[in-house]
């Protein structure tokens, strides 16, 4: 038979990974500056915020999602930004205990705060565990002064070493970020940089490639011919020094950007690789919520001030709410999960869209070293597929 033609598998009998997953996102939008290369939805304000409405409106809007979509198991909790940092211990306590007054917490959940060096200290990562955060993700972003400058960030390669010795010591996990591919970095450096970075990370690191974004500074420099990232030659030779350092000091990739130790994974970002559940609460917040069998797509108002208003009036932030087909919902599989090392179920993915994968593609993508199949099925992408991802994505998407 074709691929065409083989009986397709009933989804509802179709169980991914983590398929009791249920993850809360909660966005705190302020920053205290804006970085250039910066596309996320982040505000700097120059007078004080008032945490205690914020905190309120956050709660309201957690008891409205939890009444439309019902009960939940919460398995993970990530507050991002923004600079959820910039929060004091007691709100970000108010909006964990909203979520446990709506939903179910697992006693192992993960929860995450993600936080900036220059907003990092002993006492308030303290508060931080007292409030029932058991996880920190640190924007080092670079390990030396001229870049972290470069990058318009606030703080120095010193107080981003220790910031991490403030998490290590106050909590069991934690993460940094560092972004590579900077103007005028060579291979070697990125190797040295990366080297001591894995000395001072315990279990997980998240590695980014510098994206020039549309609307950021960043852009209209490079579009400038003022801003010069390395040519794509060295962009590919940095990825590759950064898999074959991380492997080296044994933290393999597990998805694209992001490495870890065997079972440090971050639970909550594998939630949206693997196409989980996932509530999205705050100012430009984005969630994936299943009501009545159907995936909604939601997104709240991203401007802090009117989201605030929206959800004092009505109780949710939410703009957007579509209802995704199933051929919308297969391609996003399709897209998150061949991020992961662990690739995709191409079973799962027939349940999901109706059709199975073109076998005629597979075997291309296979002869040109992008994926390999597993003896079960199971598919993967190659290193040298994981640098022409999109490409990939599309083709077996068509």
């Amino acid at each position: 038979m074709s691929g065409a033609e083989r009986p397709l598998p009933n989804p509802a009998s179709q169980a991914g990974e983590g398929e009791a997953a249920f993850g809360v996102y909660v966005h705190w939008p302020f920053c205290l500056s804006k970085c250039p290369y910066c596309d996320f939805n982040s505000h700097v304000r120059h007078a004080a915020i008032d945490e205690d409405r914020f905190a309120r409106a956050l709660a309201r809007e957690i008891e409205t999602t939890a009444a439309r979509i019902g009960r939940r198991e919460v398995t993970s909790i990530f507050l991002g930004g923004g600079t959820p940092s910039l929060m004091q211990p007691e709100t970000v306590g108010a909006v964990l205990d909203a979520i446990g007054r709506h939903w179910r917490v697992a006693p192992d959940a993960e929860v995450t705060l993600e936080a900036n060096p220059t907003s990092v200290e002993a006492t308030r990562f303290a508060g931080y565990r007292a409030a029932g955060v058991n996880r920190v993700s640190l924007g080092v972003q670079a390990l030396d002064d001229v870049s972290l400058k470069e990058l318009g960030r606030l703080h120095t390669a010193r107080e981003a070493l220790e910031a991490v010795a403030i998490a290590r010591k106050s909590f069991q996990r934690y993460s940094f970020d560092l972004i590579y591919a900077r103007p005028g970095q060579t291979p070697a450096m990125w190797a040295e940089e990366l080297a001591r970075a894995t000395k001072e990370a315990a279990e997980h690191l998240s590695l980014y490639q510098l994206t020039i974004e549309e609307g950021t500074p960043f852009f209209a420099l490079h579009a400038a011919g003022k801003l010069k990232t390395p040519q794509e030659a060295v962009a590919r030779a940095l990825y590759d020094v950064t898999q074959d350092v991380c492997a080296k000091h044994g933290l393999p990739a597990y998805e694209i950007s992001n490495h870890a130790r065997k079972g440090a994974e971050c639970r909550h970002n594998l939630v949206y690789w693997r196409g989980e559940e996932y509530a999205g609460i705050g100012p430009g917040a984005h969630g994936r919520i299943d009501i009545g069998g159907r995936r909604h797509a939601t997104a709240t108002e991203k401007r802090p001030e009117a989201w605030l208003m929206r959800v004092e009036a009505n109780g949710h932030g939410v703009t957007t709410d579509d209802v995704l087909s199933r051929e919308e919902r297969a391609d996003e599989s399709l897209m998150m999960g061949l991020r992961l090392a662990e690739g995709i179920d191409p079973v799962r993915y027939a349940a999901l869209s109706g059709r199975m994968l073109d076998e005629r593609r597979i075997a291309i993508l296979r002869e040109e070293g992008a994926i390999t199949v597993d003896a079960d099925g199971r598919l993967r992408v190659t290193r040298s597929g994981f640098p022409v991802l999109d490409a990939v994505v599309a083709d077996l998407a068509a």
